[in-house]
Parts: C-alpha cells; sequence; structure tokens
C-alpha cells in the first residue's frame, strides 16, 4: 500500500488468507503466513468487505528473521489500532512478535499452536 494505492509486489508470490465476517462482532482473519503483511492483509479484507471492525486475527504473520524484525513495531502498534478481540499468531510469528504482540495485546493475545481451538461465536 503506497498512500491511497495498492501496488504490485512481485515478491509476494503467493498468500492466502480466510475472512468470515462474524454477525455483530466483525472479521475473524484467517492468515497463512502472512507474507504480503498480517496488517495489509487485514486492512484488504476490510475493503473487500465494508466491514471496519476487527474481532480476530489468526495464523501466521511472518515476523521472524533478521529482515522482517524492523517491522515488528509499526505492526504491533498497528494491530493494537484495529482492537481486535483475539490475536494467536501463529509459528512463522517469531518469538521476538509473539512476545512484543503479548506485551501490547495482553487482553487479546493467545497462544496458539496446532490443535488449539478458538470457539468464535455471533453475539
Amino acid at each position: 500500500m503506497r498512500g491511497d494505492r495498492w501496488e504490485h509486489d512481485p515478491r509476494v508470490v503467493d498468500d492466502q488468507a480466510l475472512v468470515v465476517h462474524l454477525r455483530d462482532r466483525g472479521l475473524v482473519v484467517l492468515t497463512g503466513c502472512g507474507h504480503a503483511g498480517v496488517v495489509n492483509i487485514v486492512r484488504h479484507a476490510r475493503r473487500l468487505t465494508g466491514v471496519r471492525q476487527l474481532h480476530a486475527l489468526l495464523g501466521g504473520f511472518h515476523l521472524t528473521g533478521p529482515a522482517f524484525e524492523p517491522v515488528i513495531p509499526p505492526t504491533v502498534r498497528a494491530l493494537r489500532d484495529l482492537a481486535p478481540r483475539l490475536v494467536a499468531p501463529g509459528h512463522c510469528t517469531g518469538w521476538r512478535a509473539q512476545h512484543a504482540l503479548a506485551a501490547a495485546m495482553p487482553d487479546a493475545w493467545a497462544a496458539g499452536s496446532s490443535g488449539t481451538t478458538h470457539r468464535l461465536v455471533p453475539a
């Protein structure tokens, strides 16, 4: 995203996410590995659906390693501003980002791993 417009990034070859509008709660976004950037994915989901509220964000945030760790602080700030009720990052989020998210969003952050179940129900 540059300013108000999308610009294709040829380095992002494949990225998928599942977006569900949970009645009276907002969007639930389940990312794969989040190569496009988890905040970009959420913003795109909001544009596609017209739903502003983010209820839950689960999956990979791809914030591990020296190339991605510099974007941890702005990503955490942006996610905190989006105010989801649940943030459950997957393995490719990395420990530094996990700790930063847990510290910044203690009421929303939840550890996730294979087999973790989150029950999300409409209001």
